[in-house]
Parts: C-alpha cells; structure tokens; sequence
C-alpha cells in the first residue's frame, strides 16, 4: 500500500463503539489505538470491567487497522478472536493498541494489548480477519 493513501471509512463512531464509550486516538494501517473510561455499566456481576468489553475492543481495533490497510480493495470480518483477561479492572481509564502480526493477500492477523494508566498489561488478544475481495 502506498504511504499516505487515504480510504473513505464509515462512521465508526456509533452504535456499539459509542456504547461501549470508545475514543479513536489513532487510526491507521500500522496501529490503532483506541482508550475508553471503565464504567459499571460495563461491569460484569462481580465489579469488575467485563471480559467481552476486551474482546469487543479487541475486535474493532483490528477490524478497523485491517481495513485501513485492504481501503478499497475490499472489506474485512473477523473469523477469530482469541482474548486473554489479565488483570482485574474496577475503575479507571483504558488503552488498547493493535498492531498487524501478519498482511496476506486472504488474510490478516493484529494483535492488541490493552493497558492501565500505570501501563500495566490487563488483557492481550489476537484476531483473525478475512480479506473479502470487492472482484
């Protein structure tokens, strides 16, 4: 892909993403980062910041990395998500940073991490996506 190639995206600012509170810091075909506020709304029975929050996060900044780089090539989805749930969280600001692992022509595998305002890692996930081609 050519540096600097800019791809028209949909409004990912809604629905789901807006529910969960997350904030776009950066967005691109090499790195998404994405922080949102815990919340009890997003807790589950126990008080803690519920496990599928991570791996919705998890989901959309790879997602949202994977089709940066594919732009008009054609659309990604998600075939896997595998979330590891580290550290308890009750309260506080989160970060998730995604990263590509792998960039094929059928397939594409980003990991993420996700950390606490002291840096420590509270969940690691990797996702799986599927390039579908527009031809």
């Amino acid at each position: 892909m050519e540096e600097g190639f800019a791809v028209e995206m949909p409004d990912i600012t809604g629905g789901f993403v807006a529910l969960l509170g997350l904030k776009f810091e950066e967005a691109t075909a090499e790195r998404v980062v994405i922080s949102w506020q815990v919340r009890p709304e997003l807790h589950q029975p126990f008080g803690i910041q519920h496990g599928g929050v991570y791996c919705s996060v998890v989901e959309t900044a790879a997602s949202v990395g994977g089709s940066l780089w594919l732009a008009d090539r054609g659309t990604v989805v998600g075939v896997s998500n595998q979330t590891d749930f580290l550290r308890a969280v009750r309260e506080g600001e989160l970060r998730a940073v995604g990263t590509p692992v792998h960039r094929g022509r059928s397939q594409q595998l980003w990991q993420v991490e996700i950390t606490d305002a002291d840096e420590r890692l509270v969940a690691r996930g990797q996702v799986r996506l599927q390039n579908l081609s527009n031809n």
